[in-house]
């Protein structure tokens, strides 16, 4: 008489622990995704901050020489690579913008003052 047999088969446990790594794997691969997230959404707030503050600086007083050179040290310490620009255009419209180097390079700035391989934040104002 035979005994019916009770357990798992080695198939069956490769089964298991291969989804067990797939899984584990694409948690990681999500958590990875989520820090580079959370980083670039860091640097753009702070881009944003010294462009507002860029602009509002250039807007209240005549004389740029002494705001822009402040805020592009404190942009090259809050960013990597930070500069900041200004553009006088024609029309009356100024625009300031703050750049700092990509890493993943996925969101290239468009604005002609930038250096390439940057991503970038501009704020248009009038005086």
């Amino acid at each position: 008489m035979k005994r019916a047999q009770c357990g798992d088969s080695l198939i069956e446990v490769m089964i298991a622990l291969a989804l067990t790594a797939v899984t584990a794997l694409g948690l990681v691969a999500v958590q990875s995704a989520l820090a580079r997230g959370e980083r670039a959404a860091l640097l753009r707030e702070r881009a944003a901050l010294i462009a507002d503050s860029v602009a509002e600086g250039v807007r209240s007083d005549a004389d740029r020489t002494a705001i822009v050179p402040q805020w592009q040290a404190r942009a090259s310490s809050m960013l990597p690579a930070g500069d900041v620009a200004v553009l006088d255009r024609a029309d009356g419209v100024h625009i300031a913008t703050v750049s700092w180097r990509a890493d993943d390079r996925s969101d290239p700035c468009p604005e002609p003052l930038a250096r390439p391989l940057t991503s970038c934040i501009s704020v248009a104002f009038a005086r």
